[in-house]
């Protein structure tokens, strides 16, 4: 069984009401929901976490080299500054899929450049949190026919 760590970056407590217009009105906590019953559906477990504070995810990632196969990393505003974080997800050497809620690309210029997505296997982005549920299906099929387990 797939074990899927879901860590989410600064602000994302607020989700649902930050911004409703960029990101929608559904909670972390729905979110969250939404996860766990893919997940099982996909005969997997779900982890999650979310932090204001870049060291914890750093320390997150880190820790999920003993316990999870892939990780699913929203880091929100640290997308955009943090080289630290994207360190951590190089040498974490876990599949990770860098999620976004909206499309970073249509929004403001300092948003367009991630540096992270070098590191990652692969950025799902745009859909709100949905984007959450196909990078969690995208995770999974690749851990599926790598046989990762």
């Amino acid at each position: 069984m797939h074990r899927i760590l879901v860590l989410n970056g600064p602000n994302l407590n607020a989700l649902g009401s930050r911004e409703p217009d960029v990101y929608g009105r559904a909670t972390l906590e729905d979110l969250q929901q939404r996860l766990v019953q893919l997940a099982a559906e996909l005969g997997c477990e779900i982890e999650s976490l979310q932090s204001n504070h870049e060291g914890v995810l750093i320390d997150a990632l880190y820790r999920a080299r003993e316990s999870a196969h892939g990780v699913l990393l929203n880091p929100a505003g640290l997308t955009h500054t943090s080289v630290a974080l994207r360190d951590a997800v190089a040498a974490a050497g876990i599949p990770l899929i860098e999620v976004h809620v909206s499309n970073p690309h249509a929004r403001e210029s300092f948003r367009r450049v991630s540096t992270l997505s070098s590191a990652a296997l692969g950025v799902v982005q745009g859909f709100g949190v949905d984007s959450y549920l196909l990078a969690l299906r995208g995770l999974v099929g690749y851990l599926d026919r790598a046989g990762r387990a």
